[in-house]
């Protein structure tokens, strides 16, 4: 008879529920019997995940809406480290959600529970001193990036680099044209615009990539643009700062891998997305402004020469990056313009980085949990 395995795993938000159910679906391809309990979504349930309490209530986004929960916070994190250190799962794995999960990997460690974090904190870009708490909470860190293994190998962490789960759905070669059919698209040149997902990121880059686009249009009639929205307040957003303006824009009720798979060339603020971009292999240009002061701080702290994830991961300015100041709509239009003509030099490098972040993550990450505990995969 194989003894039951008790996994415990917390996830705060949906890219967490993703990452949580794939790795739960590997683990339970590799071990005939295995329970899971802890906190997650509705797909880590559907895996068989019992949920203690409602993914959603860890979802906090901002300081002040933090503030306003904390009582809750703290009272739920403090329940969910005296449960688990009465269940005596054979392992946790807190996924991603750091300022949550750090602490509870800590305390449960101290309790004699192997502890695993996957999907590091920006860590090697700032509050470096961060490492020193997971050094001491967490006997396994899961990281989706290379450059992140190698920070923690530098800082004495024991670290698996698993790939990135979007490197293994996107596809290789992604399909222009059946993208463009089901947008209704032609063989125009077509420019994505992607100002970012939340409010401040549209209220700062709305109107700024319109009034490159404008620039982009008066120099190259012709140019369709199409812009994914990431949920309905961000798309009556935009629609009111495209107000009074002639763009021939058309706008999308999420649907971002579809826009990139038609594109030519994005315009895109830096965040995930650009990974997104680099792995459909579309030449980007890439923006960002902040509040002035919220910059100033960030400046002085931030350790890495780069700020987007292309050149992170290559380690090289890759692809341009326009921040604050320099971010105008003529250096804007004029840096992108010419990728529409020959975008081979970012367009090589991405089908590079695409092969080293390809490398079955779920899978990757089930087999370094069963190694941690001792156990041989079944497979």
């Amino acid at each position: 008879m194989t003894s039951v395995l008790r996994v415990a795993l917390v996830a705060g938000e949906a890219s967490g529920d993703i990452l949580g159910s794939g790795l739960m679906r590997a683990l339970k391809a590799r071990h005939p019997a295995i329970e899971f309990i802890g906190v997650g979504g509705p797909l880590m349930e559907a895996e068989g995940l019992t949920s203690y309490f409602p993914m959603e209530r860890l979802s906090v986004m901002g300081l002040v809406e933090v503030l306003g929960r904390l009582r809750e916070l703290l009272g739920r994190r403090k329940l969910l480290i005296e449960t688990l250190i009465a269940e005596k799962p054979d392992v946790f794995i807190g996924i991603d959600a750091p300022d949550f999960t750090l602490n509870v990997e800590l305390k449960l460690r101290q309790a004699g529970i192997k502890t695993v974090h996957y999907v590091s904190p920006s860590v090697w870009a700032w509050r470096q001193k961060r490492v020193l708490k997971i050094r001491e909470g967490c006997d396994l860190m899961l990281t989706l990036l290379p450059f992140e293994a190698r920070f923690y190998e530098e800082k004495g962490v024991p670290v698996r680099f698993v790939g990135h789960p979007l490197a293994d759905t996107i596809p290789l070669e992604a399909d222009r044209d059946a993208a463009r059919v089901e947008l209704g698209l032609g063989k125009e040149t077509v420019v994505a615009l992607m100002p970012g997902s939340r409010g401040g990121e549209v209220g700062r880059l709305g109107t700024l990539f319109f009034d490159a686009a404008q620039r982009m249009l008066a120099q190259r009639p012709g140019i369709r643009f199409v812009l994914p929205c990431a949920n309905s307040h961000r798309r009556a957003q935009i629609e009111q700062q495209l107000q009074g303006r002639d763009l021939p824009v058309m706008l999308l009720d999420g649907r971002s891998h579809v826009a990139l798979a038609a594109c030519d060339a994005v315009l895109i603020a830096s965040g995930t997305a650009t990974l997104e971009a680099l792995l459909y292999k579309r030449p980007m240009v890439v923006a960002y402004r902040l509040a002035p002061l919220t910059y100033w701080i960030l400046k002085r702290l931030v350790k890495s020469p780069y700020v987007s994830l292309p050149n992170l991961l290559a380690q090289r300015l890759l692809v341009p990056e326009l921040l604050q100041d320099a971010a105008t709509p003529d250096a804007l239009a004029q840096t992108l313009l010419p990728l529409l003509n020959d975008g081979r030099a970012q367009t090589d490098g991405f089908a590079e980085l695409q092969h080293i972040l390809r490398r079955d993550a779920s899978n990757q990450a089930a087999d370094a949990v069963l190694a941690l505990l001792g156990q041989t995969s079944s497979l």
